[in-house]
């Protein structure tokens, strides 16, 4: 607010700065509270206490779908893609600027998020994404989905709480156990590509993917000033 700006009542008027979060809003949801915080020019995502995810550098959710196009076979047709998690957006529009992309599904199983992107101030960053006819959205959890739907998938891009070694959600474990696995396995296609983001490298990730019966095993990193590098693990379907 600009020192010419007519005054607000004080009840009504929250101190923005960088330093400073303001919460936009705070939901009870099946699975824990989730609060959408702004601080400065940017959001944040809090999930049961625990910071999630924010908008100031979305490089390795972008880095998910960039390198799950890249690792399909050469020649693939409009191949479908399943983002799993919207989160604050950044996967969902790097794979609709992306024209390659076929069918685009994104499963959120927290409404808050989705009503944040479709009515909120998240609107800002995914609105045209959500509105592209490639794009659909499955409220429902991730892992059920996997486990019960019979659609198969080119590429799964999951964002699931801060990946495999750190879950806030005790049920989001499940996704990345041996059972959790062999899902994301059969829901892919011949040649078909899981990439998964994680806060961290895992080599003991890296390893259940291979006795879950995954190929090409990889690690992408994101390159940092100092801390640790979030990473993308990749993993093929034998063709």
């Amino acid at each position: 607010m600009s020192a010419t700006t007519a005054p607000e009542p004080m009840e009504s008027l929250p101190v923005r700065s960088a330093g400073t979060p303001v919460v936009l809003d705070r939901r009870e949801g099946p699975f824990g509270e989730v609060v959408l915080r702004e601080r400065g020019e940017h959001f944040e995502i809090i999930a049961n206490g625990c910071f999630l995810m924010d908008t100031s550098d979305g490089r390795s959710e972008r880095l998910l779908i960039d390198v799950a196009l890249a690792s399909l076979p050469a020649g693939r047709t409009a191949p479908s893609v399943l983002i799993g998690g919207l989160g604050v957006g950044f996967s969902l529009v790097r794979a609709a600027e992306e024209e390659r992309w076929g069918r685009i599904v994104v499963v959120e199983r927290e409404q808050a998020i989705v009503d944040w992107h479709r009515e909120g101030p998240l609107d800002r960053i995914s609105g045209a994404a959500l509105a592209d006819p490639r794009t659909g959205i499955l409220y429902t959890d991730l892992v059920a989905h996997l486990r019960t739907t019979t659609e198969r998938y080119d590429a799964l891009c999951l964002d699931i709480d801060n990946g495999p070694d750190w879950t806030v959600t005790e049920s989001n474990e499940s996704l990345y156990s041996p059972a959790g696995l062999a899902h994301c396995h059969d829901r892919l296609t011949p040649g078909g590509v899981l990439a998964v983001w994680s806060a961290q490298p895992s080599p003991a990730f890296e390893q259940a993917l291979r006795n879950a019966g995954f190929s090409g095993v990889r690690t992408e990193e994101v390159a940092v000033a100092r801390g640790v590098p979030d990473v993308v693990h990749l993993a093929l379907r034998a063709g």
